[in-house]
């Protein structure tokens, strides 16, 4: 009963992300969680794992400790998911390539990416958005939700400290690269299961394309320097019979990235593709959240149905 309640819970807390507006950054949970960990940082910093594994064992313990004093899954989930916040700024950034802005969307693209967007075309742009749409949509909405249905209101809540010390600390330079592998190493492996089930709601989303997602994810997916985004944008891009991946650039520091899918490069209409993709997949994840729910209450209400009746002969012979 307990698992059926969880899983209403989850979905509840899903559907609020849809129609409860984003706080104000200044007061959200987790950029206050955020601030927090730089302060811890200044405190362990050094160039070495151990001080990374000091920090990422505080955050983790920070982030659970706070999801047991929230208590309600529902609102830790809330809280913690952000799918309608991603595809609001992805459907700005479509817009405004839609209206010939390639100026406007390169300056709104680091609001998904780390990238340098300055010398991103029109089909770089709506690729990079693509590309976010599909791994955030595991970290910002199916991780968070997995780790609530496991955990409650503490899963979530260190499942959402966990990908931010990630967003913080985990990337490979020359200041993070000791320091941040723990951070990294802890949010693949929080991230491994929900990414698997992504490609599975996708494959649910876009019946008709399935068998050429687990191909293409099978494919191209372990060619991604991530374990996990690429499994995303692997299926994203089989979905959508795009090619993702190729050439970037962070900073100074140029990448070339695997090629993903066997599709065209994305234009921007495909943005709303992806975006439309983004609500099917977790429309299902609710209804199936919501099923799992009804089940389990049916079971048990089932179950308390036979126990009062075979109790009921029992207290007419004893009396």
């Amino acid at each position: 009963m307990l698992r059926g309640r969880r899983a209403a819970q989850v979905a509840l807390g899903l559907a609020l992300d849809w129609v409860l507006p984003e706080p104000p950054t200044r007061w959200h949970p987790v950029a206050r969680y955020g601030a927090l960990m730089t302060a811890v940082e200044r405190r362990l910093w050094a160039d070495t794992h151990r001080a990374g594994a000091l920090y990422a064992a505080a955050g983790l313990a920070l982030g659970a400790a706070a999801g047991v004093l929230v208590r309600g899954t529902t609102g830790a989930v809330a809280t913690c998911v952000a799918g309608h916040e991603l595809r609001r700024v992805a459907t700005s950034i479509e817009q405004r390539l839609l209206e010939h802005d390639l100026e406007g969307a390169r300056a709104a693209l680091p609001a998904l990416v780390g990238r340098d967007p300055s010398e991103l075309d029109a089909s770089g742009v709506s690729a990079a958005v693509i590309e976010s749409l599909a791994e955030n949509e595991v970290d910002a909405v199916i991780a968070p939700a997995c780790w609530a249905l496991a955990g409650g209101a503490a899963g979530a809540a260190a499942y959402r400290a966990v990908n931010t010390m990630d967003a913080m600390v985990g990337h490979r330079s020359p200041r993070y690269r000791r320091f941040g592998s723990a951070a990294a190493y802890l949010d693949d492996v929080a991230n491994w299961v929900p990414a698997r089930v992504y490609v599975g709601l996708v494959m649910l989303a876009r019946p008709r394309r399935a068998c050429r997602v687990v191909a293409v994810v099978r494919r191209d997916a372990g060619a991604h320097p991530s374990p996990n985004a690429g499994v995303a944008e692997s299926a994203m891009a089989a979905a959508l019979a795009v090619e993702l991946g190729g050439p970037l650039r962070y900073g100074s520091e140029r990448q070339d990235r695997p090629r993903l899918g066997d599709g065209r490069r994305p234009q921007p209409a495909d943005i709303g593709r992806a975006i439309g993709l983004s609500r099917r997949v977790e429309s299902i994840l609710v209804l199936g959240l919501a099923a799992v729910s009804t089940r389990r209450g049916r079971r048990c209400c089932a179950r308390r149905g036979r126990h009062a009746f075979e109790r009921g002969p029992r207290a007419t012979r004893s009396a």
